[in-house]
């Protein structure tokens, strides 16, 4: 393993995270302590508990999720676009670097930036309700889970794209509209029938129950399918890194 290389793909996509800081980190904290501010102390002073959790509390963890994830993409996806951007993506393939090593260096440093977002959102939201966290290693496993597997499709997007456009439609039409729709700010037993039957089709919904588990002890879903799910979901992320390596897919001509 060349740890060498690792450490300065590592370092580089890092160090852009403090060149970008208010872009990066300040953005997104302040987007989600908006929402700490109307949801939790506005509307949540007006709604009852959900299961047994205070409404401010409850949605904690799906907000938290919902930066996790689309700060893992975006970090990863611009990450390995821009080198192939402006070309010098030739010159890390041409490196005596395995595409194991270059996944190491972005993903590592993707996920890294996009969980230290969540650790401070979760203490910046202790300044606005009363959090308890019953399961801190199941949490911490599930950050970490999370953080890695969608920092892996952040990456398969970055060279999948081939505009700016493309860089940007995962995260804002898929992504965003699925952690809403996952149960952020509801829990799926406050659904109809009909729509907590398509809810349990959105993937995003086993990320957040789980989570949720982790704070509170209660969940929509068993906590082993969410485990499953995410276990199953890098593993699936990692074959297809695997094979645009292998083919050299939207690398070489």
């Amino acid at each position: 393993m060349n740890w060498q290389a690792v450490a300065a793909i590592y370092k580089f996509e890092m160090s852009r995270t403090f060149r970008t800081l208010a872009q990066s980190v300040i953005s997104p904290v302040l987007s989600t302590s908006l929402y700490f501010v109307v949801f939790g102390s506005a509307i949540g002073s007006r709604i009852d508990e959900v299961d047994g959790v205070s409404y401010g509390a409850f949605i904690v963890p799906g907000l938290i999720m919902l930066s996790l994830l689309t700060q893992a993409i975006s970090n990863a996806s611009f990450g390995i676009y821009f080198p192939k951007f402006i070309g010098t993506i030739y010159e890390l393939l041409s490196a005596p670097v395995s595409f194991f090593e270059v996944v190491i260096g972005y993903v590592g440093a993707a996920a890294t930036k996009a969980m230290a977002i969540g650790l401070i959102i979760l203490l910046t939201a202790t300044l606005f309700v009363d959090l308890r966290i019953e399961h801190p290693l199941i949490m911490i496993f599930f950050l970490v889970l999370t953080c890695i597997s969608f920092s892996l499709l952040g990456f398969i997007i970055g060279i999948w794209a081939k505009n700016f456009e493309q860089l940007q439609l995962v995260p804002l039409l898929v992504i965003t509209p699925m952690v809403f729709l996952g149960g952020s700010f509801y829990s799926v037993s406050m659904l109809p029938p009909f729509w907590q039957t398509v809810t349990y089709f959105n993937p995003v919904l086993y990320l957040i129950s789980g989570f949720r588990w982790s704070f509170y002890g209660v969940a929509d879903v068993n906590l082993a399918f969410s485990l499953g799910f995410i276990t199953v979901f890098l593993l699936a992320c990692l074959a297809v890194i695997w094979w645009i390596f292998k083919t050299g897919y939207q690398l070489r001509s």
